[in-house]
């Protein structure tokens, strides 16, 4: 029977529209969610099996696919079975193919997810974009918590907006390591900071997942006066109680001029940030002493506030939390003086500048000088820059903006080429096309062709910032 005379008949029939659609469904291809394939890579096996643009991939081995990690569980293995609907045509096609274990299939799609990212149901007391001032670009302003971002790309969730359906589905794919905001285990006092009356249970959720072997990075970002203190160490009590937790990193809430509205919340002061530090390091020698390893650690801004001496690389272990400013500032001398001590000394000529935030300034310059000191002919100028965008209490160097580079590096004497670091770019991952922008939305082509200067982008690590700094 054809769709539209199955149509007519049910009308007829006085079968409700509903029962029409099942059928539908179930005829075009099940009831299953579909994702739709947007290219096919030359020569692969989707190719070979004639599949094209446009067409609705349904299941793999009888499991429905519904976004990436779908895909990438269920297509590692050897013999698989796909169900696709093909575009034009009435009726499931059913593939059976044989392929080598983690060869690629070839199947491209609209989003890296196949749907649609997930936002955060929160309106946390410390969040950073609530922070942001109006006019900005709208991609902005989107705040992600997403577990599978948390997976593939190493983004940060609270678990405040996932259904029990989707840790059974973390625990049976075994998708670890998982990063997760925990701010506080404190069920009240996690509800009031994150303004969510569901946000009570991250600790009952937490044990289900370790408990099941999945291994946790947690994240804490800590506001005085609410989670610190004792309620930091009652956090930690139960952190550190859990097995398979990777690390805990405690960062501090970071404030700009535009919080007009918001909940009141202190800066950390010297004091304060020193009295935190002193918490996480005894924790963190409990867990080194107790499980071989340290679990805890705060972050280098902690100490550049508390104007304390930053730990040495070793103290950072395999340096699980960097992409939270966990050691990066060790890692980045140990790195950079080690690959000048590799690096031949010659008496070239060159003439550079870096432009960075104010906290890394005195790092970045004692980096300058021990080169200069090698290279007689080495000229770096290391200029430290005031954040008038967001306010002068953020003194970190991915939150510069191209409007207070232009305007504070204007007549600098910069040398032959400047060097910015990539973290002062908006690159996330899955809008390409804004990786070369600042958050003002000035692009680095901009603000080169603005200074009239070369610009480099250096990556984070040591060796690429001595290897900037040499060229020629």
């Amino acid at each position: 029977m054809l769709l539209a005379d199955l149509e007519i008949f049910c009308r007829r029939s006085n079968i409700v529209a509903a029962v029409f659609i099942y059928i539908k469904n179930y005829l075009e291809g099940g009831l299953s969610v579909s994702v739709t394939i947007s290219h096919i890579t030359p020569h692969s096996i989707a190719q070979k099996y004639g599949l094209h643009p446009g067409d609705k991939l349904l299941t793999i081995n009888g499991h429905d696919i519904v976004d990436v990690l779908d895909y990438q569980f269920y297509a590692d293995e050897v013999d698989l079975t796909l169900r696709v609907k093909q575009i034009n045509k009435p009726l499931v096609r059913v593939i059976r193919l044989h392929k080598q274990q983690y060869q690629d299939l070839g199947l491209e799609f609209e989003t890296y997810l196949m749907d649609k990212q997930k936002s955060c149901t929160n309106k946390c007391i410390f969040c950073f974009i609530d922070q942001l001032p109006k006019g900005m670009r709208e991609s902005l302003y989107f705040k992600d918590d997403d577990s599978r971002l948390s997976f593939l790309f190493g983004n940060y969730v609270t678990m405040t907006n996932m259904q029990e359906s989707e840790l059974d589905r973390i625990i049976a794919m075994h998708i670890t390591p998982i990063n997760v905001s925990v701010h506080t285990t404190n069920p009240e006092l996690r509800c009031k900071m994150l303004n969510n009356r569901f946000a009570g249970n991250i600790l009952e959720r937490l044990k289900k997942l370790t408990d099941a072997g999945i291994a946790l990075n947690c994240q804490l970002v800590l506001c005085p006066g609410y989670n610190d203190g004792n309620e930091l160490r009652r956090t930690l009590d139960d952190l550190t109680a859990l097995p398979n937790i990777i690390s805990i990193a405690c960062v501090p809430f970071g404030q700009t001029k535009f919080r007009q509205g918001l909940t009141p919340i202190e800066s950390y002061t010297k004091q304060t940030a020193s009295e935190t530090i002193a918490i996480l390091e005894e924790y963190g020698d409990k867990t080194l002493k107790e499980h071989g390893r340290r679990l805890v650690f705060a972050s280098d801004e902690f100490y550049l506030t508390a104007q304390k001496t930053i730990p040495q690389a070793e103290f950072y272990e395999d340096f699980s939390q960097i992409e939270n400013g966990v050691g990066m500032i060790s890692l980045l001398v140990d790195e950079f003086m080690d690959a000048l001590n590799h690096v031949p000394a010659d008496q070239k000529t060159r003439r550079c500048s870096i432009a960075t935030g104010m906290s890394a300034a005195p790092t970045l310059q004692k980096l300058a000088d021990a080169a200069m000191q090698k290279f007689k002919g080495l000229d770096c100028k290391v200029y430290p820059i005031t954040n008038h965008f967001f306010g002068e209490t953020i003194t970190v160097t991915g939150l510069l903006t191209g409007t207070d580079l232009k305007e504070q590096l204007n007549e600098k004497e910069l040398g032959s080429h400047l060097l910015l670091s990539c973290n002062m770019l908006r690159s996330p991952r899955m809008h390409s096309d804004e990786a070369d922008v600042f958050l003002d939305d000035m692009t680095v082509k901009q603000l080169s062709d603005s200074l009239d200067i070369p610009i480099t982008i250096t990556e984070t690590g040591g060796e690429d910032l001595l290897s900037a700094m040499l060229k020629q």
